[in-house]
């Protein structure tokens, strides 16, 4: 393990490093992963460091790259964002990068750790996201980390030619301890 700051079973979580910026560049040019993201242009290098260099400096965001224990294979980023310590509330967001790496409960570890690190360490008490309403895989995944619908923005969001809902969820400290005593 490189640098690992939240470790899980089959994962770790590392901060982004400016090496890490020629995967990102390619993950958030894909299509397939762009169109769950809120992107729509095209990023170079440039970008993608001067991203990595802001998130570590950033007093409200925490970015983290997503790597697979076996092997040291950096798949992916998730993060906590607009950190509000007055409120005690954050956004979160994820994306597996690497497409060969989908649907083996990667994404669903990195939640968890995201999350857990949220309430039991920063203190948060609630933690939302938004995620496209024809993404649902992602819906899924948050549903099974404990996040709840709390609202649509209707036709939110233009994405091939239409109009798209977005769906506002979130898990409250509460939520998150009832599901620990469930699962104790």
């Amino acid at each position: 393990m490189q640098n690992p700051f939240l470790i899980g079973t089959k994962t770790y979580l590392r901060p982004l490093e400016k090496e890490d910026a020629p995967s990102l560049k390619v993950w958030i040019n894909d299509p397939e992963v762009r169109c769950t993201l809120n992107m729509y242009r095209p990023m170079n290098l440039r970008d993608e460091e001067e991203f990595i260099a802001k998130a570590t400096q950033s007093e409200h965001d925490l970015a983290l790259g997503i790597v697979v224990k076996h092997g040291d294979k950096l798949i992916g980023a998730t993060g906590l964002h607009r950190m509000d310590f007055k409120n005690r509330h954050a956004s979160f967001g994820i994306a597996i990068g690497d497409k060969g790496e989908w649907s083996r409960g990667y994404g669903n570890e990195a939640t968890h750790l995201m999350v857990k690190h949220g309430f039991e360490t920063l203190n948060f008490n609630r933690i939302w996201l938004y995620v496209f309403e024809y993404n649902a895989r992602g819906m899924r995944a948050y549903e099974q980390a404990g996040f709840k619908r709390e609202g649509i923005l209707r036709q939110d969001r233009y994405h091939e030619g239409r109009y798209e809902n977005t769906i506002l969820m979130a898990i409250l400290r509460e939520d998150w301890n009832a599901d620990k005593k469930q699962t104790s």
